[in-house]
């Protein structure tokens, strides 16, 4: 059981749980088992987004690498998949954000990248908190002229912002419109600047809401977990998209012109059929979690696609993308990842993707997006003893409702039962055509854990 790292890093409040001595140790120890077999004076990079304690944070981690005997290259306010990108093109050692994602702001964590722009796999989290807690930390102490040093590089956003230049600039200014324009929600986090720069260079028309950080705001009441400020943007202000990103930049979901949701399985529709188009699909296949809508199995049945699907976290997707040489993959909750391009999640990566999409179609979002029939879906907890949690899967009645509502179903609905990685929870998820019939069943199977499993 690891003590630090969940399943996207170290995320804690800041200043009490993430305190500057335990995010040194996390630095010091990290700097140790991502470069030990480095023949050099080790290279991270760190990124950070606008919450309030961003700047306290990357100082103690500064220190940790220094003391250890790597350099620094300080990014300043970047999205993640910025300094994952950076990360391999300069070939530096590893890198770091410091973000809590789409948290609120006093919230803050660590996401280690290793050398080349990808999330760390669990066995180094593991050997990284081992690290920290043998007590050894003090034997990798640089002295001298072994000392690392530091430096700004905050013009470095620019190669980034070059890179969207030469991947996207003739094709989207070919199709683009007068008529286009897109409403863009940055969250007032990581990509407040970098995103109107990228769109403007692009010459895409845009709007720009919840660009002010002021170090508390970031993701409040906007942003892609609170799509509501951009929905009403879009259709009192007659925009053709709106796309919103999280507080450091690696997920994007959007609003079509209508004011519908297009969340991360749409968005995986329409790139994978627009890649499909052009030949582009490798292995004709979309990876995603077992947590896609029903409709995306249906959507990819339809359309002669494979469909993998992992557990939960856009690591795992990754993996399994690395593994079987897949090029698209993602997340309901709005991580997509576009291999060819990134090694995880890029909003503005995603969003320009869809643009393109549009754009080249002649049709509208809301044209794109209605290709794919979403299922209702109901999430319920059953709490339940923490010993017990994964004892459902051996319980023979709790294994007979679950049959008894699939065969029901008859393919067009499923039950997904999955034990909670850190709460004495069990979560009972449904999906089916009738949505007050799978809220009643989902609250059934729910009271049948929890009586089973107290």
């Amino acid at each position: 059981m690891r003590r630090y790292f969940g399943t996207d890093g170290i995320r804690r409040i800041a200043n009490t749980e993430l305190s500057p001595e335990l995010v040194y140790k996390v630095a010091k120890a990290g700097a140790y088992a991502l470069s030990k077999h480095t023949d050099h004076t080790p290279t991270i990079l760190i990124g950070r987004d606008t919450r309030i304690s961003g700047t306290l944070i990357e100082s103690a981690m500064t220190s940790g690498f220094l003391s250890y005997g790597a350099n620094v290259k300080l990014l300043g306010v970047m999205p993640t998949p910025a300094v994952a990108y950076l990360t391999r093109t300069l070939n530096a050692d590893a890198s770091v954000v410091i973000s809590a994602s789409h948290n609120t702001f006093e919230f803050n964590g660590i996401k280690y990248f290793s050398n080349k722009g990808m999330k760390i796999p669990d066995e180094i989290e593991e050997e990284i908190e081992e690290i920290m807690d043998s007590g050894k930390l003090e034997e990798f102490t640089a002295v001298g002229e072994k000392i690392g040093v530091s430096e700004i590089r905050l013009d470095l956003m620019e190669n980034y912002i070059s890179f969207f230049e030469k991947q996207f600039a003739e094709n989207i200014k070919k199709y683009n419109t007068e008529k286009f324009k897109v409403a863009i929600d940055t969250a007032n986090g990581a990509t407040y600047k970098v995103a109107e720069e990228i769109f403007k260079r692009l010459g895409i028309k845009c709007h720009i809401i919840n660009n002010n950080p002021n170090g508390i705001n970031i993701n409040d009441n906007c942003g892609s977990t609170h799509l509501e400020m951009l929905r009403d943007y879009v259709l009192s202000n007659k925009m053709s998209l709106g796309v919103a990103y999280d507080g450091d930049g690696d997920r994007c979901l959007a609003i079509d012109e209508l004011g519908n949701i297009i969340d991360g399985d749409n968005l995986l529709a329409i790139i994978s059929n627009y890649l499909q188009a052009k030949s582009k699909l490798k292995n004709n296949t979309v990876v995603a979690t077992v947590m896609s809508n029903l409709g995306l199995n249906k959507y990819c049945e339809a359309n002669k696609l494979n469909l993998i699907q992992t557990k939960v976290g856009d690591r795992y997707v990754l993996e399994e993308m690395l593994k079987s040489g897949y090029n698209l993959g993602g997340e309901q909750s709005g991580h997509v990842i576009l291999l060819d391009y990134n090694p995880t999640g890029d909003g503005i990566l995603t969003s320009l993707m869809l643009i393109q999409a549009i754009l080249e179609s002649g049709r509208t979002a809301s044209e794109l997006a209605g290709k794919l029939k979403t299922y209702p879906q109901v999430l319920v907890n059953a709490h339940v003893s923490t010993e017990k949690k994964y004892e459902y899967e051996n319980d023979s009645e709790i294994k007979e409702a679950i049959q008894k509502l699939e065969e029901e179903f008859s393919g067009n609905g499923r039950v997904l039962i999955r034990p909670s990685g850190t709460e004495p929870l069990v979560r009972v998820m449904i999906e089916g055509e009738d949505q007050n019939y799978i809220e009643e069943k989902a609250t059934e199977i729910a009271k049948l854990i929890e009586e089973k499993l107290k």
